[in-house]
């Protein structure tokens, strides 16, 4: 589902924007390109604040991510290109997941899932 480009983008550091909402209120919070891994179609993110997000996921598990990366070539030979997913997302608090994700990034609680359900490249 994710096309190669996307994974080009991961190769190099860039901020990451989660954005969730509940209530008719969004909200943003962002992490780095670097902390994503990605198995099957989900995406997995160390997560060691994001109370707010999780809060709105309770109520609405949508989420909105974009990333992007300025040293990966985008269409027409645009320098930088950046990425729009869109999913369901959860938290995971323990299991083999959270095992495997806290043996890389000690610093996380939780674990933020998304189930990735499309993926749009936007430059």
């Amino acid at each position: 589902m994710l096309p190669e480009k996307f994974f080009e983008v991961l190769n190099y550091e860039g901020v990451v924007s989660i954005t969730t909402w509940s209530d008719n209120e969004a909200h943003v919070t962002n992490t780095w390109n670097s902390y994503l891994k990605i198995k099957d179609d989900t995406l997995l993110i160390p997560a060691a604040g994001m109370t707010s997000t999780e809060a709105d996921i309770k109520k609405n598990n949508r989420v909105i991510i974009t990333l992007g990366a300025r040293e990966v070539e985008g269409f027409n030979g645009y320098q930088g290109t950046g990425f729009r997913l869109e999913g369901t997302a959860d938290f995971i608090a323990n299991g083999p997941i959270y095992d495997e994700m806290f043996a890389e990034f000690p610093f996380l609680k939780r674990v933020l899932a998304v189930k990735i359900e499309s993926a749009k490249q936007l430059l």
